[in-house]
C-alpha cells in the first residue's frame, strides 16, 4: 500500500498546483489577461511614431503666398490638413468634435503685411486636453510654421536684413532614446505595471479561497502546521509562473519590437524577483488581514490598480506631492520602475541603481515577513482554523416586472458587502486618491547641468536666466561635457546645456548662436517640458538683446524681430491652456474608473441574482439596469460635476447634456456586466478578470495614446467596452464645452452597445435559467 504523503513544502505547493489546473478564473488571471495585455499594448503602439494628426486651417487671406505657406504646412509628417473652413467658430467646432487636434489661421492681408515688413500674426490653435497629441502637433507646427514663414519671405520679398544684434537659438540633441520613442517607453513600463496587479490578485485569489471553498485546515495540515512552509508552498508554483512571465518580457521587447537592453542583466532578473516576491507577500497580506475573498480582492485591487501614477510612469515622482510620494514610497513596483528604466532604458551603472534596488527588496523582505506572521498567528488561534463555507444566496421570491427587478437589485446593492463596497464606497474612495500623484499638475524646476565655455557677461546671464525659470533649476555647472554627461547619466540633471566658445562675441556680430542642450528623452513628459522652459528662456533673453535697453514692445525691438523673424508665430494652446496632467488624465480615467467599478459590480450582482431566482429575463435585465443608473447617480455627479471645480479642472459642459450621454454610457456598461456575469460561478470571478485589464483599455480609448497611431482594427476591437467612446464623448463635452451634436459618434455608438449587450443579458440569463431549471 502507498504511503500518504509526508507533509511539507512539496506536498502544498503539488495541492496549490492541482488547483490553479482545475479552477478556470485562477487560469484567465494568470494566463489570459497578460496575454490580453501583451496582444492590446503591442498592437497599440505598433506605430511608434505618430503621423498625420488632424489640422484645420483658416486662409483668411487667399492670396498665393497664404496658400503656398498653408501647402508648406501640409507637407509636415506629422500634420494632415482634415478641413479649410471659413472661419475660426468652424474651426473650433472641429477640434471640439475631434476632427482636427490643431487650427492654423492665416490674417487678412498676410501677403501685403508681409511684403511691407509689417510682421503678421500666423497663430496656430491645438487642444492640449489631449496632451499628447497636443505636444505633437504643437512640435510639428512649429517647424512646419517656422519653415512655411521662411519660404513664404523669401518669395513675398527676398531674403531677411541682417539684423544689428544676433540671437540664441536652442538646438535639441538628444542623448537617451534619441528616436523619442514615446512607444518603446511606455511598453517597457506598462506590462510590468500589468504584471504586478495580476501577481497580488491571483497570491490573494490563493490564499482567500482557502477561508471558503477550500480548507485551511487541509492547508495547514499539509505543511505539517508550520505557516512559513505553508505559505511558501502555496506561492511557490505562483513565483515559477510570473518569473517564467517576466523573463518572457524583455526577449518579447527585444526579439520582436527591437526595443533594446542596456543594463546589467543579473540585477534585473534579481529585481524582477523581488518585485514577484513583493506583491505575491502583499496580495496574501491583505486576505490574511480581512479573511474575505472578495473584501480582500477589493483592497489589493485599491492597492495596486492606481499604482501606474504613484510609480511615476505616467507623471513624473519630481513632480508629486507629498502624500503621493509618501504612498509611492510603499509600492514595490515604484522602485522596480527605478531600477528598471535605469537599468534597461539608460545603462546606468550599479551603484546608480544601488538605492531604489536596496528600497525595493526592503520591501519584499517586510511584507513577506508580515504575511508569515499574520498565518502563524492565525494557525495558533482556534477560529482560523475553521473554514467558513462561502455564504449561499438568501431564498428569495423572485421579483415580479421591472419594479420588482429594480427594488431587488437595490436590496442586492444594500445588502452584499462587496457590491456595497464597489458601487457605493470606491467611487468616493478613488476620486480622492487617485488623482493625487498629478495634482500638482505641472513640472516645475526640472534640474539641469551648464556647461559654460564662454565665461562671458552674456554667459553668465544665459545661466542666470535659466535659472530664474519656473520650469528648470540649475543644479551643476561641469568644467567639460563628460562631467556633465556623468550626472545625466545619474539622473542628477535631465538636460545638459552647454553654452558654444565665443558666443558674447557672435551674437554681438549680429549672428544666430545655437545652444546645443544636450538631453535625457527616457521620460518624455519631462524632455517636453523642459525642451520648451529652456525654449523660452532663450526667447526671453533674445528679445531683452534685441531691445538693447529699450522697451521689449516697442518699433526698435519689432524692427529687430522682422529683420530675422518675417512673421510672428503664436502657438496658442486651448482646453487645458496651462498644459496641466491632472487636467489631462484624471477625467479621462475617471470614465474608465465608473466602468470598471459597475462592469465588476454588475458581474458580481448578476451571479447572486441568478442564484436567487429572477423573473422574467427581459424584465429582470431592464429593471436591474436601471438600478444600476440610480445607484451610479451620485457617482456621476461627484466625477462629472463636483470633483472637476474641486480641482480646478476645466468644466464648460452642459450638465443635462452630460448625464444624457453619462446615463447610455452607464446603461451599456450594466448591460455588458450582466450579459458577462450570467456566465460566471463565483461573484469574486470578475473581479479576477475585469481589474487587470484597465490599464490595456485605457491606452485602447485613443486618448493617452492618439487614435491616429493606432491601428484601424485594434481601436474597432476596443469599442466593445463602453468607456472607449465615453471617454472621448464625456471629456469633450465637459472639458471642451462639445454639444451631443458634435458627439454624435460617440452617443450612437453606445446606444449601439447598450442595444446588443441588453440583447446579449436577455439571452444570457435566459439560457442560464433553463439550464439551471433542467439540472
Amino acid at each position: 500500500m502507498r504511503p500518504p504523503p509526508k507533509p511539507g513544502f512539496w506536498l502544498v505547493a503539488r495541492r496549490e498546483w492541482r488547483w490553479i489546473l482545475h479552477d478556470r478564473a485562477a487560469l484567465i488571471l494568470i494566463f489570459g489577461v497578460p496575454l490580453f495585455a501583451y496582444a492590446v499594448l503591442t498592437a497599440v503602439f505598433s506605430h511608434p511614431v505618430i503621423r498625420e494628426l488632424g489640422v484645420v486651417v483658416v486662409d483668411a487671406d487667399r492670396s498665393d503666398t497664404s496658400r503656398a505657406f498653408v501647402e508648406q504646412v501640409a507637407a509636415s509628417p506629422n500634420l494632415s490638413i482634415v478641413e479649410r473652413p471659413g472661419d475660426l467658430t468652424s474651426a473650433a467646432s472641429a477640434i471640439r468634435a475631434g476632427k482636427a487636434i490643431a487650427a492654423v489661421y492665416v490674417p487678412a492681408d498676410f501677403e501685403r503685411d508681409l511684403k511691407a515688413g509689417r510682421r503678421p500674426q500666423v497663430v496656430a490653435f491645438y487642444n492640449q486636453q489631449f496632451l499628447t497629441a497636443a505636444g505633437i502637433a504643437s512640435s510639428g507646427l512649429s517647424d512646419s510654421l517656422a519653415s512655411a514663414v521662411d519660404g513664404a519671405a523669401s518669395a513675398a520679398r527676398g531674403a531677411p536684413q541682417a539684423s544689428r544684434i544676433g540671437s540664441l537659438v536652442a538646438e535639441t540633441i538628444v542623448l537617451v532614446n534619441p528616436e523619442k520613442n514615446y512607444a518603446q517607453f511606455l511598453l517597457r513600463t506598462l506590462l510590468p505595471m500589468v504584471i504586478h496587479v495580476v501577481i497580488a490578485l491571483a497570491a490573494g485569489y490563493a490564499v482567500g479561497s482557502e477561508f471558503h471553498r477550500r480548507s485551511m485546515r487541509t492547508w495547514l495540515a499539509c505543511a505539517g502546521g508550520n505557516p512559513i512552509v505553508a505559505l511558501a508552498g502555496k506561492l511557490a508554483p505562483l513565483f515559477a509562473i510570473f518569473f517564467v512571465i517576466m523573463l518572457l518580457e524583455p526577449l518579447i521587447l527585444e526579439g520582436l519590437l527591437g526595443i533594446s537592453f542596456k543594463g546589467n542583466t543579473p540585477m534585473m532578473v534579481v529585481a524582477a524577483m523581488l518585485l514577484i516576491v513583493g506583491y505575491l507577500a502583499l496580495g496574501a497580506l491583505m486576505q490574511l488581514l480581512v479573511r474575505d475573498l472578495a473584501t480582500g480582492l477589493g483592497l489589493t485591487g485599491l492597492v495596486v490598480s492606481p499604482a501606474f501614477g504613484y510609480a511615476g510612469v505616467g507623471f513624473p515622482i519630481l513632480g508629486m506631492n507629498a502624500f503621493a510620494l509618501f504612498w509611492g514610497a510603499l509600492l514595490p513596483v515604484r522602485w522596480y520602475m527605478a531600477v528598471l528604466l535605469g537599468q534597461a532604458a539608460r545603462g546606468l551603472p550599479l551603484s546608480a541603481s544601488a538605492r531604489p534596488f536596496a528600497a525595493l527588496a526592503a520591501l519584499a523582505i517586510l511584507y513577506a515577513v508580515l504575511a508569515f506572521l499574520r498565518l502563524g498567528s492565525l494557525a495558533r488561534s482556534t477560529s482560523a482554523t475553521r473554514t467558513e463555507p462561502e455564504p449561499e444566496a438568501a431564498a428569495v421570491v423572485p421579483s415580479r416586472g421591472i419594479g420588482g427587478a429594480f427594488a431587488g437589485e437595490w436590496r442586492r446593492v444594500l445588502g452584499n458587502r462587496g457590491a456595497f463596497m464597489l458601487l457605493v464606497v470606491a467611487p468616493l474612495v478613488y476620486g480622492v486618491y487617485y488623482p493625487q500623484p498629478y495634482l500638482n499638475q505641472i513640472l516645475r524646476k526640472i534640474p539641469i547641468a551648464v556647461v559654460d565655455n564662454d565665461l562671458s557677461d552674456l554667459s553668465r546671464r544665459i545661466v542666470q536666466t535659466l535659472d530664474a525659470s519656473g520650469t528648470v533649476q540649475v543644479v551643476g555647472r561641469a568644467e567639460t561635457l563628460a562631467e556633465a554627461r556623468t550626472a545625466l547619466d545619474r539622473g542628477e540633471a535631465f538636460a545638459v546645456v552647454g553654452i558654444p566658445p565665443e558666443t558674447e562675441r557672435d551674437v554681438l556680430k549680429g549672428t544666430t548662436v545655437h545652444i546645443p542642450i544636450y538631453a535625457d528623452a527616457t521620460y518624455l513628459f519631462i524632455f517636453r517640458t523642459m525642451g520648451s522652459g529652456i525654449a523660452v528662456a532663450l526667447n526671453t533673453l533674445s528679445s531683452e538683446l534685441a531691445a538693447g535697453g529699450a522697451r521689449t514692445d516697442g518699433s526698435l525691438v519689432k524692427a529687430a524681430l522682422a529683420a530675422t523673424s518675417p512673421a510672428d508665430i503664436l502657438l496658442q494652446p486651448v482646453f487645458n491652456p496651462v498644459g496641466g496632467y491632472a487636467s489631462y488624465i484624471v477625467p479621462a480615467a475617471f470614465v474608465l474608473i465608473l466602468q470598471q467599478m459597475l462592469l465588476i459590480g454588475a458581474s458580481m450582482l448578476t451571479v447572486v441574482a441568478l442564484a436567487q431566482g429572477l423573473g422574467g429575463a427581459f424584465t429582470s435585465v431592464l429593471g436591474r439596469g436601471v438600478a444600476h443608473l440610480t445607484v451610479f447617480l451620485p457617482a456621476l455627479a461627484l466625477y462629472f460635476i463636483v470633483l472637476p471645480r474641486f480641482y480646478g479642472f476645466s468644466a464648460l459642459g452642459n450638465p443635462l447634456q452630460l448625464f444624457a450621454l453619462a446615463s447610455v454610457f452607464v446603461l451599456a456598461t450594466s448591460f455588458m456586466g450582466q450579459a458577462v456575469g450570467s456566465w460566471f460561478k463565483h461573484p469574486e470571478t470578475p473581479t479576477l478578470i475585469f481589474l487587470g485589464t484597465s490599464l490595456p483599455q485605457l491606452f485602447l480609448t485613443g486618448f493617452s495614446w492618439p487614435r491616429e497611431a493606432i491601428p484601424g482594427p485594434v481601436w474597432a476591437a476596443g469599442t466593445i467596452f463602453p468607456s472607449d467612446l465615453a471617454i472621448d464623448g464625456l471629456v469633450r463635452i465637459d472639458q471642451l464645452g462639445a454639444s451631443l451634436w458634435e458627439v454624435a459618434r460617440d452617443w450612437r455608438g453606445l446606444l449601439a452597445l447598450a442595444a446588443v449587450y441588453f440583447v446579449l443579458a436577455v439571452i444570457s440569463a435566459f439560457l442560464v435559467k433553463r439550464r439551471r431549471a433542467h439540472a
